[in-house]
């Protein structure tokens, strides 16, 4: 079955094709027991539409088939995406421990594949939810803490520069990547409101920036990641309400999002932004409540908050004539330090994650920031 349906095409492509690509060659136009497959990049109802027309064997068995299809494909249940993913990445890491002992590649180039095979492997343990993988180029991954099906909340931790699959987790310095935020930022919900049923998702399932340079500077990058985004959050199971908790870079991505989220999304949370691509809360168009915050030792308040010519992200979200509420970020020290416990960074984030809007702490010590919110709005 699985050479029939395509998981030899995906890792030994004899065109050339990336995995993802050959992948998606397999799935168009494929049927499954006499059904054709909905497109890859169809409407997340329509997808939602063929799975459940599908029993639990079916969907294992079609999970199996197309792994790398399947666990991206917005619309499906997330359990079953969780199992299609758990495939790709084990095939993955063993993809790239070959690589690491390919003797025709350059040794800087073994050491890589040696660190994704690791950090695949680790993707692909027991008991980790994976909602997005894809090997292609630096990779892109998701991961869920919490029950999605469940919850009442859900919380997207949407990150900036030098974010891939290698940076999707770190052992050093845990903190600074979109696994270490997300399990604080679940860690710090649970005990906030022990009873709340939350669930957080590590999201890096878009092509960030490099570094600082010419990319970080633009949009372009934040385009796609937006599409993207409007995707995952349009895609989520049930009546949850969504709120985004957007770092650095990754408050672009939600500035240029925006106008387009479903009315699910309540809250934008930006942290250290170098700019939301508007000139005013307003200017994004979003019905949803927009808070901003940025601890005093940010190296980010050094850069032009300004837009030029398609450089820069333009107005300060944490400037007063923004509009953003102003949400205090004492003790985050510097720009990586936002979901470090014991912050009023983090506090906030928790509060806001599981609406207890009323308890929040703005940044000028007033109530400012919570005005118009009541008090808690459930968990």
């Amino acid at each position: 079955m699985l050479t029939t349906t395509g998981w030899t095409a995906v890792y030994r492509p004899a065109s050339g094709a990336s995995p993802r690509e050959a992948a998606l060659a397999s799935w168009t136009g494929s049927r499954f027991e006499g059904r054709l497959l909905p497109a890859a990049d169809a409407p997340p109802p329509v997808v939602a539409r063929f799975f459940a027309r599908l029993d639990g064997a079916q969907r294992a068995r079609l999970a199996e088939g197309h792994p790398l299809v399947v666990g991206n494909l917005d619309g499906a249940p997330p359990s079953v995406r969780y199992r299609a993913n758990r495939m790709s990445l084990q095939e993955a890491a063993r993809v790239e421990a070959a690589r690491a002992h390919d003797i025709t590649l350059a040794p800087v180039d073994r050491a890589t594949a040696a660190r994704r095979s690791h950090r695949f492997e680790s993707l692909a343990e027991p008991g980790r939810q994976i909602l997005v993988f894809d090997p292609t180029g630096g990779g892109l991954a998701a991961e869920v803490f919490g029950d999605l099906g469940e919850a009442r909340r859900v919380s997207v931790v949407v990150p900036g520069v030098d974010t891939d699959a290698l940076t999707f987790e770190r052992t050093v310095r845990r903190l600074t990547s979109p696994v270490g935020m997300a399990e604080s930022l679940y860690e710090a919900e649970r005990a906030a409101a022990p009873a709340g049923r939350t669930a957080v998702i590590a999201w890096a399932g878009y092509t960030a920036p490099t570094g600082v340079g010419m990319d970080a500077a633009t949009g372009r990058l934040a385009v796609d990641g937006a599409a993207r985004l409007r995707s995952l959050t349009s895609a989520l199971p049930g009546r949850a309400s969504v709120a985004l908790f957007c770092h650095s870079y990754g408050s672009v991505v939600c500035g240029v999002a925006a106008h387009e989220l479903p009315h699910r999304v309540t809250d934008i949370v930006v942290a250290g932004s170098p700019g939301m691509r508007a000139a005013n809360a307003g200017e994004l168009g979003t019905s949803a409540r927009v808070w901003a915050m940025r601890d005093a030792g940010d190296w980010i308040a050094d850069v032009p908050h300004l837009e030029f010519g398609g450089l820069g992200h333009g107005a300060d979200p944490v400037s007063g004539e923004f509009g953003a509420r102003v949400l205090s970020a004492a003790g985050a020290k510097s720009h990586t330090g936002y979901f470090e416990p014991g912050t009023e960074s983090l506090d906030n984030f928790a509060k806001i994650g599981t609406g207890a809007f009323g308890s929040t702490v703005c940044a000028t010590g007033d109530d400012t920031c919570r005005r118009g919110t009541s008090a808690t709005e459930g968990s």
